[in-house]
């Protein structure tokens, strides 16, 4: 298998190329030459494995340059239960990712939040924090990773490449924009290959930072520079996998279609469930669901994709949706325009001139139905009303982003087909909304007591990547 680039003008390279390299030579995102596809005897062969072995069959189809043993090996060390051990009561203790039915085969809660930092981030980033170690120890190279977080990327990044060797994480973080629980989860973090960097202004700032000491190929080269975004497609392929084990928990046969709702800012989570449509699985509906930074929302309603300025970027109760350009996107248009790379080169050249661009009235809009997309959005007295609404109903505490897609959710139940809303995190990482809602705040578990209280350590910087470029060298 190999991977090519949304704008065309990058050579194809092997999985663990790409894996290092994260953005393509040409500013582009890599997407495999073509989607396997899944046979209806496999789908029955696979209802009753582990999440382990799911995810060694998924991703042995698009990963064939890291021997079979060692990529089971390295799935195996991931998907456990000693790194997935955050079960909330009520739920099956046994499973990874547990189905949590609100409405018993019409409306169901997908837990993706057992991980160490408690967000559905650690579904992809901790299978990355392995394959780099495993790919950097082979290869006898070191990286510096360079990220930006809008909240939960963040930490889940530092957890799963804390300590790791022959690897330095420099994450950038909007000042002051996060939850006082996400703050503290990374700038507790002492290990000395962690550095934290908050820069001023809002997330889309810190991600074109990010993207500008990419795009400078001598400086890539020269200080290794890779990334754990959701640009990297090894993480948009972890995340394959749990819209496989989600369809097999939620229906008896094949014959049976699910529609998965996903609270989405960056577009890498819905991502995955477009390819995991794309190859195959019985999904009948894609739920987009946004925050009032609607953008992606706009564009499923009109064909207009429209990034907003961060003077118009919201700064909301649901933070990590805080995002105005979802840097993902590029790879679902590549598949909307019949993965022509100059089409997408010519839209993207209007995008990052802070232009927006329409597809109505184009032949790609009409294909656009054929993608089983549908969204809306939620506001501050929505998510507040259905977290009230899904704890008294239901007698279940929901952080949210996770409340932004069961408002959707319900928006778009359909009689005969059940809807799945993903998870993004626990209710524990955003105390203070949860208390405004319900009067309360959730409990955590035990071994995060007091995080808030640890000492911090984080460098504020501006949003400029100059100076994120010196920073990186003043850290050998």
């Amino acid at each position: 298998m190999r991977y090519l680039s949304t704008r065309g003008q990058s050579p194809a390279l092997p999985f663990c190329d790409i894996l290092l390299g994260g953005l393509a030579p040409d500013g582009g995102l890599y997407l495999p030459e073509a989607y396997p596809r899944v046979s209806r005897a496999e789908l029955d062969a696979w209802r009753s494995l582990s999440y382990s072995d799911l995810a060694f069959v998924l991703l042995s189809r698009y990963i064939d340059d890291i021997p079979a043993d060692d990529l089971r090996a390295l799935l195996d060390k991931t998907y456990c239960a000693k790194t997935y051990a955050f079960v909330r009561s009520g739920s099956d203790a046994t499973e990874i990712t547990p189905l949590r039915w609100l409405e018993k085969d019409r409306l169901g809660l997908l837990e993706l939040s057992n991980g160490p930092t408690l967000a559905f981030k650690d579904m992809a980033m901790q299978l990355l924090g392995n394959l780099f170690e495993y790919v950097l120890e082979g290869r006898g190279e070191t990286m510096n990773i360079l990220g930006a977080t809008s909240g939960d990327t963040g930490s889940a990044a530092e957890y799963a490449l804390r300590s790791k060797h022959n690897v330095k994480v420099f994450m950038l973080s909007p000042c002051g924009k996060m939850s006082a629980f996400q703050r503290a989860q990374m700038y507790s973090l002492t290990d000395a290959n962690i550095f934290n960097i908050a820069v001023t202004g809002m997330f889309d700032a810190a991600q074109d930072v990010v993207k500008a000491v990419a795009g400078d190929t001598g400086f890539k080269a020269r200080y290794r520079i890779g990334a754990v975004n959701s640009i990297n497609w090894a993480r948009v392929l972890a995340q394959i996998v749990y819209y496989f084990k989600g369809y097999f928990a939620a229906t008896k046969n094949n014959d049976q279609r699910v529609a998965f709702c996903v609270p989405s800012g960056n577009f890498g989570n819905i991502c995955a469930g477009h390819i995991a449509r794309q190859m195959g699985l019985p999904i009948g509906r894609l739920i987009l669901a946004t925050n009032e930074n609607d953008v992606l929302d706009e564009f499923f309603r009109t064909g207009v994709y429209r990034p907003r300025s961060a003077v118009e970027t919201h700064v909301t109760s649901s933070p990590s949706m805080d995002i105005s350009k979802a840097s993902n996107f590029e790879r679902f248009i590549f598949d909307l325009v019949d993965r022509n790379p100059a089409v997408v080169r010519e839209l993207w050249a209007k995008v990052e001139a802070g232009e927006s661009f329409d597809l109505s009235g184009t032949p790609y809009i009409e294909r656009l139905s054929g993608f089983a997309f549908v969204s809306g959005k939620s506001a501050h007295t929505d998510r507040l009303d259905t977290i009230r609404r899904v704890f008294a109903d239901y007698g279940v505490m929901i952080d949210p982003h996770t409340a932004d897609g069961l408002k959707v959710a319900q928006d778009h139940l359909e009689r005969d087909m059940p809807v799945l809303a993903l998870e993004t995190a626990q209710p524990a990482k955003f105390g203070d909304i949860l208390f405004d809602a319900l009067g309360r705040e959730p409990e955590r578990p035990p071994a995060l007591a007091g995080l808030e209280n640890l000492p911090q350590k984080v460098d504020v910087l501006a949003a400029d990547a100059d100076a994120i470029k010196a920073y990186i060298a003043q850290h050998p």
